[in-house]
Formats: structure tokens, sequence, C-alpha cells
């Protein structure tokens, strides 16, 4: 969306609207998320108080709620459809759909070394993604463990980042000690 056309929530609604009422993807804007996030930012942003807090509040679960049904509808119109034209997929649609695509790439590799005697090649896969490192952050003091991959790791406080195997990680995790983040660069 250019400057001349800012969004809001009467046209975000109308998107959605749109959306929902056409059985084929419409086209958007290359950069509409990044003008979604800016408009929920600058909403966000904003502070007022009493009445005109609680309208502000109310405004950001609406956005909320119509930019959770636009990426909904969008991605199951694009999982739905053998002919859709790529074009008019976003970056950030792309973005989520291939993860789809490396799914399927590892679905067919464990496949492939399971009907072929390759226990081997399973093996070296199962440890390799047991020992991939992982960022956490602690919830909680957690006491030195050994890892996955036979270091050992730790102690750590609350409120610690450090990178841990996958597998001591989601153990942490479902034990709420600690929760996974992801390093943007």
């Amino acid at each position: 969306m250019s400057e001349s056309n800012q969004l809001d929530i009467g046209s975000l609604h109308n998107m959605v609207r749109q959306e929902i009422e056409d059985d084929s993807l419409l086209e958007a804007a290359p950069d509409f998320y990044r003008t979604l996030s800016d408009f929920m930012g600058g909403l966000k942003r904003q502070e007022y108080d009493g009445v005109e807090g609680q309208i502000k509040d109310t405004l950001i679960r609406t956005a909320t709620e119509l930019a959770t049904i636009l990426i909904q509808t969008r991605l199951d119109k694009i999982t739905r459809s053998a002919d859709i034209l790529t074009d008019r997929l976003l970056d950030e649609e792309k973005f989520i759909l291939d993860s789809g695509e490396e799914q399927k790439e590892r679905m067919d590799m464990i496949l492939s070394a399971t009907i072929n005697g390759k226990s081997k090649l399973l093996e070296s896969i199962t440890m390799n993604h047991k020992t991939r490192m992982v960022a956490v952050r602690f919830l909680q003091k957690v006491d030195q463990i050994v890892g996955a991959d036979l270091e050992m790791y730790g102690p750590f406080e609350a409120e610690d980042i450090a990178t841990i195997p996958y597998e001591n990680a989601q153990a942490l995790i479902v034990k709420n000690a600690a929760s996974k983040i992801r390093w943007d660069d």
C-alpha cells in the first residue's frame, strides 16, 4: 500500500470481506503485511485513558481478529487450490508455504530411508535433530544439565538465554522451565 492508500480499520474490514466473498485469491499490495504491522503497531503505541482507552483496546482486538481471519482465509485458499496464481502470493505467505515443502521433503527422506533399509541414515537424521541447537529463555532456575550431545549446560537463572540441544529444550519447555526464542538477524 502506498502513502496515499493508508490502512485503517474500515479498509481492513473491506479487504477481509472481499477475500471471504471471492473464491479466488485476491491481489494485495506486496507490502500489505508490513503496512498492516505498521497500522497495528501505531494503534498499540497510542496512549489513552478511560473510554478512549477502551475504544482503542476494542479497535486493537477487532483489527487482530480481522488480520487473523484474512491470513487464515488466504492460506486456506492457497492450500485448497491447485491452480493458485503465484504472482498473487505475498512474500510472507510464501515463507509460510515453504515450511510445508520442507515437511514433505523430510517425510520423503524418512520414507525412502525406511523402505530402503537405511537404518544408519535414520539414526543420523534423528541424532542430528535431537542435538541441533535451539535458543531458549529460562523461566526459572535450572541446575546444570547433560545435553543430548553429552555436553554440559548451565546452571541457568530465570531470564537467562542460552542455546541448548533441541531435545533438552523441548523437555524444559514442556515443564514450563524455558520458552523457545528466535534470533532475529
